[in-house]
């Protein structure tokens, strides 16, 4: 697609480091925003600890060094604070106020500043100054104690660090909502993400389940939330595996239709409910079964039947896929392979921009601040 990119003449001072902030602004940027990195001398430490994530999540970025404990530096970095639409910081509840960059300081050189603090817990609470990490906030927020095996312990099994990217999307959606309510009032406001707040939206639809069984006096466990009939990973008999997502009655009877699984035919089977007290004999039944054909066998009965299924991909395998491939989404970038922007829009930057060294673009960016001064 071509055109002005959505976010063109937006410009954004990003202090974050690690994932939340770094992904957030990264997104911003490739949504054509003009996003500075403003890092300590040293760099941001995922440079060092790892290199890859680092990478994937601070392309397309600007990168100055700036010592905010010196006068010199943070007097630079109020010059830019003047001319920025954004401000986006990471730091732990406190720091920026004793570094003289807090919101109140930089709002009353720019009114029109959206700021945006991101921290585990938030900047209140009794908690706001605990140090964490994405595990500590997912079971805070309910995450872990639903997480792994219905009838197992609380576990944490994503792969994926939800909270850290749950909060990521909370700042981007609230950073542009307050640009928008900026055009309408002229000034910016403050946003305090926090990370633990962000997960437990998330959870929301979990929560209204056991709430919902709260409410007409029942104990809903983690078993009543997780358990679905026709529903889970199988292994095939090449060593690979399967989804399956027969939620659904008429996916539930394509299924039994499909794999020739026989004493599911009751029709009293047609009930959800009576379907989720008969999950381990359906899955008992559907286990064998799936091992029996190698993936490629299940993938074409599937898909012919119309039964929701989907291959158990590894990293390995996302560049190769052809849905994937299809979407763009995994682009090249020389040697390297990222990520591209979900979502299709006019305008978008290319995805494998350049990643930054430390201090990259330092003259050009404080020389043109000190000309707008």
């Amino acid at each position: 697609m071509t055109g002005t990119a959505p976010l063109s003449g937006l410009r954004v001072l990003d202090l974050t480091e690690l994932l939340p902030g770094p992904y957030a602004t990264q997104q911003l940027a490739e949504m054509g925003a003009e996003v500075i990195k403003v890092e300590r001398p040293a760099g941001d430490a995922a440079r060092a600890m790892f290199p890859g994530l680092f990478a994937a999540v601070n392309r397309g970025k600007k990168s100055i060094a700036l010592n905010l404990k010196d006068d010199t530096d943070r007097a630079a970095f109020l010059r830019l604070a003047k001319r920025a639409d954004v401000v986006i910081e990471g730091y732990r509840p406190g720091v920026t106020a004793r570094l003289g960059i807090d919101y109140e300081t930089l709002s009353a050189l720019n009114p029109g500043l959206v700021y945006c603090s991101v921290s585990g817990y938030g900047q209140t609470g009794p908690a706001r100054d605990w140090p964490g990490h994405d595990l500590n906030y997912a079971a805070m927020a309910g995450a872990v104690a639903i997480s792994g095996a219905p009838d197992g312990p609380p576990e944490y099994t994503t792969g994926v660090p939800i909270g850290d990217l749950s909060a990521a999307m909370y700042a981007i959606i609230t950073i542009l909502a307050a640009l928008h309510g900026r055009d309408a009032t002229g000034r910016g406001q403050y946003l305090d993400v926090a990370i633990t707040d962000a997960l437990a939206s998330w959870v929301a639809p979990r929560y209204g389940v056991w709430d919902a069984g709260r409410q007409a006096g029942r104990e809903i466990t983690k078993a009543d939330i997780l358990r679905r009939a026709a529903y889970g990973i199988f292994a095939t008999a090449d060593g690979k595996y399967i989804t399956i997502g027969a939620i659904e009655t008429h996916f539930f009877r394509r299924l039994i239709r499909a794999t020739g699984m026989t004493g599911f035919d009751d029709p009293a089977l047609d009930d959800f409910a009576a379907r989720t007290d008969r999950t381990d004999d359906i899955r008992a039944a559907l286990t064998p079964l799936i091992a029996a054909r190698p993936y490629a066998h299940w993938a074409e009965i599937f898909e012919a039947e119309d039964v929701p299924f989907a291959p158990v991909n590894g990293l390995e395998d996302l560049a190769r896929d052809p849905q994937l491939k299809a979407r763009g989404m995994v682009r090249s970038a020389g040697a390297a392979h990222v990520m591209a922007f979900p979502v299709p829009m006019a305008g978008m930057s290319d995805p494998a921009g350049h990643v930054p060294a430390v201090g990259e673009h330092q003259a050009e960016i404080l020389d043109q601040a000190e000309k707008l001064e």
